[in-house]
């Protein structure tokens, strides 16, 4: 068995054309030094609703599913003109899954009618008119190996199986069963790769379409639905905001591509790759920052079902982090019973935000009926387009200012001395991940931990990207640099008697 990718990654899977709110963003790819370096990020279909399986149709035009009439239809981004055009506009179905397909201007895309039939169909790109290409087979996901030969995953009970089919004599050929959504063509070989999912383990494997050899090329964390292949034979496969890299042959570990500078990106599923190489298409939810200002401008708004419906069913609400006061949206809709565009007493402004990763933390100014009441920090963590926890942080004015501290930390942590950076420490201090996993107490503790990083870590800094400070509480974005790689954290800090008596860790 060739080279096993071990990640330990936690992979959400997204049904087959279940529709969440997604974006299509293109990024420019840069292989400097032999890095994949990522830039230049634009949100393509900037649209309300599903925007999903994107495609390269030429090295200048993306295909993608999009909504539009509240249903899916085909749409195409120019990326010279930056305009965006529709291929078809059909009543009574939707369209996913858009292919060119070789050797002919002609597109591929799986139709779901509203009637419950689910075909693949070719439509012309210039005029929209279709005509079915599988007539019965209810036909999931599929790639061209040629104009004539087709790999495409067929819906059987509870799974998809992978069959080829030749369209010139119809007969079609089970290659595997059980397999995922994610068909390409490996370049610059003549097999196609197909995700198996073998008794609990998950498997790139190439198929050879002629012969219906296959083989296994890696071994990816289950649950991982999607990836892309490279020009140069290396493999992308996204976690969060996180793309990993790998060669399946070599045994150094993935290059790690972390987009957590663009805030827009949050759960990476589908992706494509320009025919030059230029170009990187990926699918993402909507981000984490857009659900909760949903929710602080329903709440603003007066809109007592809008405010409500932007949580999940079992919301959890707390004083953080975690004195339960609340859960479920029963008990928040009674909680907030008052609340009507007709009575608007309360307003919350946004003053200051982190996000990072699926949580959101924001700094919240307070006012009734115009008047300031106080500060408050709500920290919001997002799951499948819902926030499913919110924890506040209310003021006290009467706390001294806990920053002195904190910063002090700060500059004795970049200058990598081990003492100065525990004084600032009480000796009992603990420390979490969030909300409550306790990693360490006490300053020997965090001696046998940060020593040792210190010494083998010279290029070791932290940047302050944003600071929230209330209470006795810091909560601080922070850009580290560390043996050449770069991450974000968001550290909480809680000040007792002048020094950090605790810290939470957000990723």
């Amino acid at each position: 068995m060739k080279n096993i990718l071990t990640l330990t990654l936690f992979l959400i899977s997204i049904q087959l054309f279940a529709q969440p709110n997604t974006e299509v963003y293109l990024l420019d790819i840069n292989n400097a030094d032999g890095r994949l370096k990522l830039s230049n990020l634009r949100n393509i279909s900037n649209n309300e609703g599903y925007d999903n399986q994107p495609s390269f149709y030429d090295e200048n035009t993306i295909l993608f599913a999009s909504t539009r009439n509240e249903q899916t239809d085909i749409a195409q981004y120019n990326i010279k003109s930056s305009s965006i055009s529709w291929v078809n506009d059909t009543a009574g179905g939707g369209e996913y899954s858009p292919l060119r397909i070789p050797n002919s201007t002609a597109i591929s895309a799986v139709r779901l009618d509203t009637t419950g039939l689910q075909r693949l169909y070719q439509y012309d790109t210039s005029n929209g008119v279709s005509k079915v290409i599988r007539k019965d087979a209810k036909v999931g996901y599929h790639v061209w190996y040629s104009d004539e030969i087709l790999i495409n995953t067929i819906l059987v009970e509870n799974r998809m199986d992978l069959v080829i089919s030749h369209l010139k004599d119809g007969t079609n050929t089970v290659a595997a069963k059980n397999v995922g959504r994610s068909l390409h063509k490996i370049p610059n070989t003549e097999l196609v790769s197909y995700i198996a999912k073998e008794q609990g383990n998950w498997f790139i494997k190439s198929l050879h379409p002629i012969s219906g050899a296959t083989e296994i090329i890696s071994q990816l964390p289950p649950k991982t639905e999607d990836m892309a292949w490279m020009a140069d034979g290396s493999v992308l496969v996204p976690a969060g905001n996180i793309l990993y890299r790998f060669k399946p042959e070599s045994k150094e570990n993935p290059e790690s591509i972390i987009l957590s500078e663009y805030e827009e990106i949050n759960s990476i599923s589908r992706m494509a790759i320009s025919p030059d190489g230029k170009y990187l298409a990926l699918v993402s939810q909507e981000p984490p920052s857009k659900i909760v200002q949903k929710q602080v401008d329903s709440y603003n708004a007066g809109d007592l079902n809008a405010f409500v419906n932007c949580y999940s069913e079992n919301v959890l609400v707390t004083n953080f982090p975690s004195d339960t006061l609340y859960v479920g949206h029963e008990k928040m809709r009674r909680n907030y019973s008052s609340l009507s565009p007709d009575n608007k007493v309360y307003e919350v402004e946004v003053v200051n935000r982190i996000t990072i990763g699926n949580k959101v933390i924001d700094q919240e100014k307070v006012t009734k009926k115009g008047v300031f009441q106080q500060f408050q920090v709500a920290l919001y963590e997002v799951e499948n387009d819902d926030i499913s926890s919110m924890r506040f942080i209310f003021d006290d004015n009467t706390t001294p200012n806990p920053e002195t501290i904190v910063q002090k930390q700060l500059d004795e942590y970049n200058t990598r001395d081990i003492d100065g950076f525990l004084q600032t420490y009480t000796e009992d201090v603990e420390l979490f991940n969030f909300p409550e996993q306790k990693r360490s107490k006490g300053q020997e503790e965090m001696r046998k931990g940060y020593a040792g990083f210190f010494e083998s870590t010279p290029d070791l800094h932290c940047e302050i990207k944003n600071r929230i400070t209330i209470r006795n509480i810091v909560i601080d974005e922070e850009y580290i640099t560390a043996n050449g790689n770069n991450f974000s954290a968001v550290a909480i800090y809680e000040v007792e008697n002048g020094k950090i008596s605790k810290v939470t860790f957000v990723r």
